[in-house]
């Protein structure tokens, strides 16, 4: 496990995520609503954690393949 202090961010703002994948805040939320997209919340800031942005890629290339 990487330690979240070395610079290397454990968990991804929407923002980002939108950015990572390009693709819409609304596309984004629909992810996370269908539970393809694993996210968090803390109080009202959504997370993605990397490694949940990771598999959901791994999971949408082995799909296409």
């Amino acid at each position: 496990m990487s330690n979240s202090l070395s610079g290397t961010p454990e968990a991804l703002t929407v923002p980002e995520v939108m950015h990572a994948l390009r693709l819409s805040r609304s596309k984004v939320y629909d992810l996370f609503r269908s539970k393809q997209l694993i996210s968090f919340t803390v109080g009202r800031a959504r997370r993605v954690p990397v490694d949940a942005l990771n598999s959901y890629m791994r999971h949408q290339i082995e799909e296409a393949a």
